[in-house]
């Protein structure tokens, strides 16, 4: 009707309710994630569902539905019958008093939809609540109501937000279906921090795929893209089409190793992978690593009012000369981060795509996280079009790669060797941005390289990198040797409710100049008030697995985890949390000792 993409799949969803039970009023709700069944207590009577793993699609909505049931298929409910009475054996003798079976909505990662529609301004989402509509409906509906009114919510509701989704995948019917089928299976399973979907994969591939998978790359989805995780020292483990578990008929993959490798990861512990992601970490310390972040997203800013949008919408000043790269952030009215991302300044060109658009005047170049696309796609539209700028935003992501980075003490040496082997050896060549950064903490360079040039570049890379002892590496060995450095990742340690003050980003901030930006008036009051929290990082000593998930306590108050990772360079866990500032306090770089302890997921209570 409105053109709005609304990722959502129907299907039955269904409990029953028991006769009269004796002796069990009061007694708690049960759940079972083995059997994936729920005992509900409702009076003396029990309600008993669950999520099956062969659950039924209702393909054919009808609006002439509103209010009506299903008649149960007792061929697909059995399975939580047989659950519940493995639970609670007196179920077995005990009537059933009425069914329940009913429409319900789900969605891809089964978290609801909300926020504004990237496709239409104003037309909001509130939907796809996965039923659990009476647990979420109330606070949910307060962050929506002031997510209207304001343009956001009070909260940080990013994993709610309809935008978490790149809009390539929300009109998809394949991922809806598939993705939906696999979250509402595996609803009570039990969530371990590196497990990866099975369903709805190989959606967005770069032009390394292949030739990386060869070199057992071991891949992780995200944003629909896939990306390398790590590298396998067993050789490669491609991602077959989805098997919906054996449901439906559809035959179960057999001598699946990529399911094994991420079977194997289902653990509290170290993964046992532990020692491959160290040695990927320790070559790029200790000479050279190549990572391919080709999921970026790969943005430019043009037109007559482009210097007026960027001075605006980012934090840094970003009008160094051309062909420089600057890091910033872009913020909200109330000063919260909303990206951290790279911009580069173009000169003014005929048009050389998708390496330059063509421009009269000044242009930019937008290096965004991938995972993160749409939301900050969405962010810069919606800032130009409240602010009336007279400028066009072009997404190229998917004609360029991107070998981001050649990292590693010994990697300005390989770029030079690797662009005199380009420019002499390859032919057809096409031109390459190459820009100086480092997301490892070590000296790097990104290419940025036009799709069709992607594996020369590549192959000439390793090549030219083979005698420095160079590598492949994925995003775990990245994960870890950021946080050594003590980057930031958006919405693992940087939330939209954090500002740059709070996370230490101060220094992308233009605020000795006269230049405004969104969000300059709520730093500069914070920066008159001081700040009241600050995020830190802080390391174990004990050689403890931890992944972000943990609860921390600062003088016995739980203030919460943001990221946490294992630094094999340092050899000891680092993790970042948010700590309270009382009384407030102006120097930025401050923050006050205090006992802190940590709750491992494994159970266990450290010190720190």
């Amino acid at each position: 009707m409105a053109g709005v993409s609304v990722p959502l799949i129907t299907m039955h969803h269904a409990y029953i309710v028991t006769e009269r039970t004796k002796g069990i009023q009061n007694m708690p709700n049960v759940r079972d994630h083995d059997a994936s069944v729920y005992l509900r207590l409702q009076g003396d009577t029990l309600s008993v569902g669950g999520y099956e793993h062969n659950p039924i699609f209702w393909d054919d909505v009808s609006d002439k539905f509103a209010f009506s049931l299903f008649d149960l298929d007792w061929d697909v409910f059995m399975q939580h019958i047989d659950g519940a009475v493995n639970r609670v054996p007196a179920l077995e003798q005990t009537g059933i008093k009425s069914t329940v079976c009913g429409p319900e909505s789900f969605t891809a990662n089964h978290k609801p939809l909300m926020g504004e529609a990237p496709e239409v301004r104003g037309f909001f989402l509130g939907c796809g609540f996965n039923s659990a509509g009476t647990m979420l409906g109330g606070g949910c509906s307060k962050e929506l109501a002031h997510w209207i009114i304001h343009g956001r919510p009070e909260k940080d509701m990013y994993g709610y937000d309809i935008r978490r989704f790149h809009h390539s995948l929300t009109n998809n019917n394949r991922w809806i279906r598939d993705r939906s089928h696999e979250s509402y299976t595996k609803n009570y399973s039990v969530v371990f921090p590196f497990d990866e979907h099975l369903a709805s994969r190989n959606m967005r591939k770069d032009p390394f795929h292949q030739v990386l998978q060869e070199h057992g790359c071991v891949f992780q989805e995200r944003h629909g893209w896939e990306r390398p995780g790590w590298f396998s020292r067993d050789g490669h483990a491609p991602v077959l089409d989805y098997d919906y578990y054996g449901a439906y008929d559809v035959p179960k993959n057999t001598d699946y190793k990529y399911r094994e490798i991420v079977g194997k990861e289902y653990t509290f512990d170290f993964p046992p992978h532990h020692d491959v992601i160290c040695d990927e970490c320790l070559t790029c310390r200790n000479a050279i690593a190549v990572f391919d972040m080709s999921y970026f997203g790969k943005f430019y800013l043009t037109g007559p009012d482009a210097k007026k949008a960027a001075d605006w919408l980012f934090t840094a000043d970003v009008n160094k000369a051309p062909g420089s790269t600057v890091y910033t952030c872009m913020l909200n009215k109330r000063g919260g981060v909303e990206s951290d991302l790279t911009v580069s300044r173009l000169e003014p060109s005929p048009a050389h795509l998708p390496l330059t658009p063509e421009s009269n005047g000044e242009a930019y170049y937008l290096a965004i996280g991938g995972g993160v696309a749409q939301h900050n796609w969405s962010h810069i539209q919606a800032v130009l079009q409240d602010q009336g700028f007279r400028c066009t935003l072009i997404d190229h992501t998917e004609d360029m790669g991107m070998i981001s980075s050649i990292q590693g003490h010994k990697s300005r040496v390989l770029k030079q060797t690797t662009v005199h082997s380009c420019t002499h050896t390859l032919s057809n060549f096409s031109s390459v941005r190459a820009m100086r950064l480092s997301f490892v903490g070590e000296m790097g360079w990104e290419l940025h390289i036009p799709k069709e040039s992607c594996l020369p570049v590549y192959h000439a890379v390793m090549a030219a990198g083979a005698k420095y002892g160079i590598c492949n590496a994925g995003y775990r060995a990245i994960d870890s040797l950021s946080i050594e450095k003590g980057y930031r990742h958006w919405h693992a340690d940087l939330h939209p409710d954090d500002t740059p003050l709070e996370a230490g980003l101060a220094f992308t901030c233009k605020m000795k100049t006269s230049i405004p930006f969104l969000g300059w008036k709520a730093l500069e009051a914070q920066k008159a008030e001081g700040l009241r929290r600050r995020i830190v990082c802080f390391t174990v000593d004990e050689k403890v697995p931890m992944f972000g998930l943990e609860t921390i306590f600062r003088n016995s108050v739980p203030v919460g985890l943001r990221r946490s990772e294992f630094g094999f360079a340092i050899d000891k866990t680092i993790a970042s949390t948010v700590t309270v500032l009382k009384p407030a306090v102006n120097q930025v770089r401050y923050c006050p000792c205090r006992l802190f302890q940590i709750r491992l997921l494994r159970g266990s209570i450290l010190a720190l």
